[in-house]
């Protein structure tokens, strides 16, 4: 699995503008390395991590749903 690392040293920029370009940060990045960036994201076949991403932000927003356990229903057997 490619990494941010991979496509900054493929497109020959640093791991900073990768991530501001990949994170739609409002930031100044010429279009000429904008599309670079881009395209070997593409080429390398990236996709984020949602679990680093998670751990960064400190937020999962994952929801958990707690179910106390039930009785059990004891069913008669049928005689044959």
């Amino acid at each position: 699995m490619a990494t941010i690392y991979d496509i900054a040293k493929k497109a020959g920029v640093s791991v900073a503008t990768v991530s501001r370009v990949l994170n739609g940060v409002d930031h100044p990045v010429k279009e000429e390395t904008r599309q670079k960036i881009i395209d070997a994201a593409k080429e390398l076949g990236y996709r984020p991590n949602k679990i680093a991403k998670s751990l960064a932000h400190r937020r999962t927003y994952t929801v958990a749903l707690l179910i106390p356990a039930l009785p059990i229903i004891f069913i008669p057997r049928l005689r044959r």
